[in-house]
């Protein structure tokens, strides 16, 4: 046994300071910020293009008095929810042939008129594709009605007071935490648990890893590659977590104090992170490790590893049910599977303040991964050093 552990010790050492001390480890560190640039770009470029094609134009024809009563009525209103959605007024004056401005107006583009309204505020009459944006009329009769009382100027006195948050947004609060949590630990997960495919292919590629296997147990191996590759990406999660608390705090206004506090609080909150992340990794990394095993070639690796991403991805799914109600039967069950129950055991801790649900989920969880561990080290020992003709499927796992 103590052969075995300095074993994956050395081998852990070895691959770890290869990671973290090359020049590309810089690259990687910088890795997340490209899809953070690039979601940023592309989801403000579709929130403008949405926001555009969203905002209704209403024609108003009838006298300017009319137009403008309505526009003070809509910018209260946009004062209160906003102007994202609202309708956009636009003003013509009414001509002889009511039948023909109005199909006129209907076939514009520029501006894009959805509906027209005529008649004044007395008898209002709108025309035009409802249907499909019933919206439209409801804005529309609240704005008339607003405009008729003719109280747009003179907005009501109402005393308010500032109280300390409330049970319900709260509880929205640490589901928003819950969700976004689940979120990075599956997005971490899946990003970093590939990692050890290209490393095993390149050493089975140079037989590196047969020189490798002459002097240390097999089982050792594995175990210390999965491990070192588990340091680096906790390294890269600390350097990440700093580096966004830092960017929080220079660019949000009140810095991470604004933060809605999960129900363990911050501090247990980030080490529980720190460790669901460790046993998610361990999971899922010991089956990529599995499959470098299989494959000789990174064409092999692509096609086999795509059933196990599909498979994350289900999991991911089947965690995410467990928010907004943990202790129902699917979020226990979420719990209990173990594959799920690293980023169920994470939602959790951002919704409810027990703390003993989560020693008992980490005690479930490192038993398996040692489970899966000691099936992964025998199967990688079987087929790693494996050369001559391929065995047919039905063989696959046997000596």
């Amino acid at each position: 046994m103590t052969r075995f552990f300095r074993s994956a010790f050395v081998i852990a050492r070895r691959d770890f300071g290869a990671t973290v001390l090359s020049k590309a480890f810089i690259f990687f560190l910088l890795a997340p910020l490209f899809p953070l640039l690039f979601g940023g770009v592309f989801s403000s470029i579709s929130a403008r293009v949405a926001a555009q094609n969203q905002r209704p134009v209403v024609a108003v024809v009838g006298p300017k008095s009319d137009l403008e009563r309505l526009a003070a009525a809509r910018d209260q209103m946009a004062s209160a929810i906003g102007d994202e959605h609202l309708v956009r007024l636009v003003g013509y004056s009414a001509e002889p042939d009511l039948a023909a401005q109005q199909r006129h107006l209907l076939a514009s583009r520029v501006p894009p008129i959805r509906a027209v309204l005529s008649g004044g505020l007395d008898h209002p009459r709108l025309v035009g594709a409802l249907a499909a944006d019933p919206g439209i009329v409801g804005q529309l009769r609240v704005l008339i009605s607003s405009a008729r009382a003719g109280s747009v100027d003179r907005e009501p006195d109402l005393p308010t007071q500032d109280v300390t948050p409330s049970s319900g947004a709260i509880s929205a609060d640490r589901t928003d935490t819950a969700q976004v949590a689940q979120t990075i630990l599956f997005i971490l997960t899946l990003m970093l648990s590939t990692m050890v495919l290209s490393q095993l292919i390149e050493e089975k590629s140079n037989k590196v890893i047969e020189v490798i296997a002459a002097a240390i147990p097999i089982d050792a191996m594995f175990v210390g590659k999965l491990f070192a590759m588990l340091s680096a990406s906790v390294l890269a999660l600390l350097v990440w977590m700093g580096s966004g608390a830092l960017l929080i705090q220079l660019v949000k206004h009140g810095g991470v104090a604004t933060l809605p506090v999960p129900a363990v609080g911050w501090p247990a909150f980030l080490a529980l992170s720190v460790i669901y992340f460790g046993m998610n990794y361990l999971l899922f990394g010991a089956a990529f490790l599995m499959i470098g095993a299989q494959a000789s070639t990174a064409r092999e690796v692509q096609t086999m590893s795509l059933p196990a991403t599909f498979a994350q991805v289900l999991l991911f799914g089947f965690a995410a049910k467990s928010i907004g109600d943990p202790d129902s039967l699917i979020g226990i069950a979420a719990a209990a599977f173990p594959l799920s129950s690293p980023m169920a055991m994470l939602a959790r801790a951002a919704q409810q303040p027990e703390l003993w649900p989560h020693f008992a989920g980490i005690v479930w969880q490192a038993i398996w991964i040692a489970i899966i561990l000691r099936f992964g080290a025998q199967l990688f020992r079987k087929t790693v050093l494996k050369s001559g003709p391929r065995s047919p499927w039905w063989k696959f796992g046997r000596a």
